[in-house]
């Protein structure tokens, strides 16, 4: 016969924790990556849009081309506003993401740390109570030892006394 289980082990309690902060953390940073990479594609679509909107003004009269020209430039200020707001959104929203996989991160050190404490706690204990109460069974196991070495020494005396 084998001594080989056909179950899977299983994972302890710390090797669980780990992972699952590892998982946390590699999902904060991809939703992070993604925030920034939409933010960027916005801004970006956003300076298309602008740049279409100058090159069809170019082609009107003079006289259109200055107010074209204001109403261009007042989209450009509001998109870059508006991008500057969508960046700076994704920036905090990451940060924000960051903060908080770092707490439940710490919380889960913490757990582990006060589970390792209390089972080193309850070792100490479990020690502490076998010391005392071997104690006690050591001294009865010298004294019936004593005992036994005294009456063997009184058998001999006697027997050499018969003699």
């Amino acid at each position: 016969m084998s001594n080989n289980t056909t179950k899977p082990e299983e994972k302890g309690f710390f090797e669980k924790v780990k992972e699952t902060i590892e998982n946390l953390w590699d999902g904060t940073k991809d939703t992070a990556e993604e925030v920034k990479d939409k933010a960027a594609d916005t801004i970006e679509s956003v300076k298309e849009s602008i740049s279409a909107k100058k090159a069809t003004v170019s082609h009107k009269t003079t006289a259109a081309k200055k107010t074209v020209a204001k109403k261009a430039s007042a989209a450009g200020t509001k998109a870059k506003a508006v991008a500057a707001d969508v960046k700076a959104k994704a920036d905090t929203k990451a940060k924000e993401i960051t903060a908080k996989t770092k707490t439940e991160v710490a919380a889960a050190k913490k757990e582990a740390a006060d589970v390792k404490a209390k089972a080193t706690t309850k070792a100490k204990a479990v020690t502490a109570k076998a010391k005392t109460e071997a104690a006690p069974a050591k001294k009865a196991a010298t004294s019936a030892k004593k005992s036994v070495a005294a009456r063997t020494t009184a058998a001999k005396k006697k027997a050499v006394a018969a003699k």
